[in-house]
């Protein structure tokens, strides 16, 4: 029965780092549809999204079944516990890929990003792709270290996202209130994508220290 029961424990968390792993394909294919005005990409990720839902859903129902019926303490209830507050997190990371995409599709065929911000996007998207990806890795590992990383690599998208504000404020900026505005909802969806998958990486060292960090330090 205790062999059952921490595979139960172990495909929980395990299904949680597959969810890091949609999530940051959901990201990748929404930053290309950005900036490449890729209909069929959008339309992909919109479509995908009721996938992590569902992992979501069932994730839930793991723990708070494992909750009922084997009433865990110490280190598994911690991986109970994270991992319904976890499998929120990274819904919300896929609901935040999702609405780039539908920035995408509802401007398309016209591009949502003028040229001089498009590279600031391409790595807003890249740096939110790798945390989530090493946010899984987080979880399969329960690694301190590389949980400590993310810390710094979201400092990265915050500094991006603060620039964009600079750029919007510049008195050249020349294509009117309605790009502008895109722009600032786009790049507030990648500074909270980032949030999120942070946020993970908290939850993985309250599970193997008992304790919720505050700035991740090893």
């Amino acid at each position: 029965m205790r062999d059952v029961y921490q595979e139960q424990l172990d495909q929980l968390a395990g299904g949680l780092a597959d969810m890091c792993d949609q999530v940051a394909d959901a990201m990748a294919k929404a930053t290309r549809s950005l900036l490449e005005t890729d209909l069929q990409l959008a339309e992909e990720v919109i479509s995908d999204d009721v996938r992590v839902d569902d992992v979501r859903a069932s994730a839930e129902e793991q723990a708070f079944a494992l909750l009922a019926l084997q009433a865990p303490v110490a280190t598994d209830l911690r991986i109970v516990v994270s991992a319904i507050h976890g499998a929120g997190d990274v819904e919300r990371m896929g609901d935040l890929a999702l609405h780039v995409a539908q920035t995408a599709r509802r401007r398309h065929p016209q591009p949502v990003l003028p040229a001089e911000v498009a590279p600031y996007f391409a790595e807003m998207g890249r740096v939110g792709v790798a945390l989530a990806t090493k946010a899984g890795e987080v979880i399969r590992t329960r690694d301190l270290a590389r949980a400590a990383e993310l810390e710094s690599d979201d400092d990265a998208m915050d500094d991006l996202h603060r620039h964009m504000f600079t750029v919007l404020m510049d008195r050249n900026w020349s294509h009117g209130v309605g790009p502008a505005v895109d722009i600032t909802l786009l790049a507030r969806f990648y500074e909270r994508y980032a949030d999120h998958a942070v946020a993970v990486a908290r939850r993985i060292v309250y599970v193997v220290t008992g304790q919720m960090p505050g700035p991740l330090t090893v």
